[in-house]
């Protein structure tokens, strides 16, 4: 009897730290210094990283800066 594979909850979308930096704006290497920092939430698959499309969301919304 062989089972199903069970879906991932509502199928989340991983991002390439590569695809990360250009929708930041930035370089690759800030992207890995946030991750190893910390500060924005990724996967190790293997030698590279994925990071949840949502963790970038977060991050962005919790860094965001109001000026006068």
């Amino acid at each position: 009897m062989s089972t199903a594979p069970r879906p991932l909850v509502n199928d989340p979308k991983f991002l390439t730290v590569a695809e990360v930096a250009a929708v930041m704006r930035v370089s690759k290497m800030t992207v890995y210094r946030l991750v190893h920092a910390g500060e924005l939430q990724a996967v190790q698959v293997g030698r590279s990283y994925r990071v949840p499309e949502s963790a970038v969301t977060d991050y962005l919304r919790d860094s965001f800066v109001a000026t006068a």
